[in-house]
């Protein structure tokens, strides 16, 4: 995407993810809900009154959760990729590169709670999707896969060198060795089926 640098740049990319959004008629609670946010927050980016919507990581997570790609949002904008001749490129400044490799699509992956130890964030019946090799914020779920099989739904608080600091059972703090995990994952929606 462009570097955007004024609020109708904002509000017209705020409009195009609200055009996916309705292509796939889900309303702004639903989507909101598919990224942990409400439908006020989601309403936000909407309205290009969150700046975060320019940065790809977070167009990323906001497109995935509608099921579409950033590359759908550029092109519902009205951006296309389009190589310049080598003798138009400008250095870093140079913009409509092309991506050489375009990113593979994301694959997530769905695990439903058994038990109420992350209640009230998740209870039993909910079902987590998560995304493989993504790394958790603070705060945010996360299921690790442990090195002896064991599947662990957890709230991330920090990291360090020899191993991670996560919340859940009653709301007590645990350390998991590094050595003892083989995969940690960041939940990017819950699903109340």
């Amino acid at each position: 995407m462009p570097r955007f640098e004024s609020d109708s740049d904002a509000r017209r990319l705020g409009e195009a993810l609200a055009a996916l959004r309705l292509e796939r008629n889900l309303s702004q609670a639903q989507a909101g809900e598919r990224v942990g946010m409400t439908s006020q927050g989601w309403g936000l980016y909407e309205a290009g009154k969150r700046p975060g919507l320019f940065r790809p990581d977070v167009q990323r997570r906001l497109t995935a959760a509608i099921g579409s790609s950033p590359e759908e949002l550029a092109l519902k904008l009205g951006v296309t990729a389009v190589s310049p001749e080598p003798s138009a490129m400008q250095g870093m400044e140079s913009r409509g590169r092309a991506y050489a490799d375009p990113t593979p699509a994301v694959t997530t992956r769905r695990l439903q709670l058994s038990n109420d130890d992350l209640a009230p964030w998740a209870a039993s019946g909910v079902v987590l999707e998560y995304e493989p090799g993504r790394w958790p914020r603070r705060d945010q779920g996360c299921v690790i896969e442990m090195a002896d099989g064991e599947v662990r739904v957890r709230l991330y608080d920090r990291a360090d060198a020899d191993g991670l600091v996560v919340r859940g059972i009653a709301g007590g703090e645990e350390r998991i060795a590094r050595a003892a995990t083989r995969q940690v994952s960041a939940v990017v929606a819950r699903l109340d089926l």
